[in-house]
């Protein structure tokens, strides 16, 4: 505050996208009022906040990029940073404090070493199907093995190939975005970065590589059909309709 009793505008970087500084003393209450607002939202949920329900519950016409990266600047220095998850965003502790949760922390069951390998390979190849996947592995996949990975929400069913048999294809969630702290699929180590990390073994095929992930993980390929509400019955993701009498 100021002598007046009135709120300090201090000047802060806007959004990557090339936009240049705002000047105009209204414009920059009217945008740190947005910060405000989007920090609210943002701070009460407790799942990730798209862009698009931030657009939808701030006024019309407010600068959304523009409020966000302001709220980031703000808080970059302090305990908790707002992080971009796909296109959503979270207030998460600053990576060099996470140590500091490590004791409260919920342990996650420990994946199996073939779970952390179909984890990668679907985290890189999406959209992928079990048969792919076995391909691309060498070796069988258990059915068990994805389930875990489903009960996990960091991997879910997309769709269905366009192929004999339809089979299903399998991607990444935000979830995963988040807990591997990533903000898109573009940000994913290379395959010597995951060996070194354990994610993948010694014995996958020599000429095994890592494409490059697709940029929206959530839009259906040209060879992905989307899941029909019959399908989501059969693969139990959706309660059965009751029968007429």
């Amino acid at each position: 505050m100021n002598e007046t009793g009135s709120a300090t505008v201090i000047p802060l970087p806007l959004a990557d996208d090339g936009a240049a500084a705002i000047t105009n003393p209204a414009e920059r209450m009217m945008l740190a009022e947005a910060a405000r607002m989007a920090e609210a939202i943002i701070f009460a949920s407790a799942e990730p906040v798209s862009e698009r329900a931030l657009a939808a519950r701030l006024p019309e016409g407010v600068n959304l990029k523009g409020a966000l990266a302001e709220l980031q600047a703000v808080y970059q220095r302090r305990g908790v940073n707002l992080v971009r998850i796909g296109d959503a965003w979270a207030f998460r502790t600053a990576g060099d404090l996470a140590f500091l949760m490590s004791r409260d922390a919920v342990q996650q069951k420990k994946l199996s070493r073939a779970a952390l390998e179909v984890l990668a390979i679907i985290a890189y190849h999406q959209p992928v199907t079990r048969a792919e996947i076995e391909e691309i592995r060498g070796v069988e996949t258990s059915k068990g093995t994805l389930d875990t990975l489903l009960e996990t929400e960091w991997v879910r069913i997309r769709g269905r190939r366009k192929t004999p048999g339809r089979p299903v294809t399998y991607g990444t969630t935000d979830k995963f975005l988040d807990h591997f702290q990533l903000e898109e699929l573009r940000d994913l180590p290379g395959v010597e970065e995951l060996k070194g990390a354990g994610l993948l073994s010694t014995r996958m095929p020599a000429n095994f590589s890592m494409p490059v992930p697709p940029s929206d993980a959530d839009a259906l390929t040209e060879d992905e059909d989307p899941l029909t509400d019959i399908d989501l019955e059969e693969l139990g993701l959706l309660t059965p309709r009751p029968q007429d009498d």
